[in-house]
């Protein structure tokens, strides 16, 4: 089935940028939509972002919308999230998650998880 990995993470000052990858390996299906996740400590996963297969539809939380960024390329099998203007409050794992057909912000819906990445945004 289809693996991810995250990676990018690390420690930034408020107001800093990173860039997150999310690489897919194993057999990657037309239709293939993957989105963004985070999970900071002692509360719920919560939904970041999506990207559908072509690219042409994404969602944001409210939380990042005008902040963060997701692209992806196919031809590399690979998802990103561009994070600028980073605050405390974004501190969490990051997972990157895949599912088949239309882009949604449920975990619920999405069959295929990365191990996760932290990031850490100081004051």
């Amino acid at each position: 089935q289809v693996q991810l990995v995250e990676s990018g993470g690390g420690l930034v000052q408020a107001g800093g940028s990173l860039r997150l990858s999310c690489a897919a390996s194993g057999r990657t299906f037309i239709g293939l939509a993957t989105g963004w996740f985070r999970q900071a400590p002692g509360k719920e996963r919560e939904f970041v972002a999506v990207i559908s297969w072509s690219g042409g539809s994404t969602l944001y939380a409210d939380s990042v919308k005008g902040r963060f960024t997701i692209s992806r390329d196919n031809a590399k099998n690979t998802v990103y999230l561009q994070m600028n203007s980073l605050k405390p409050e974004d501190t969490a794992v990051y997972y990157c998650a895949a599912k088949l057909g239309v882009v949604s912000g449920l975990s619920k819906d999405f069959a295929s998880w990365g191990q996760g990445t932290q990031v850490t945004v100081s004051s």
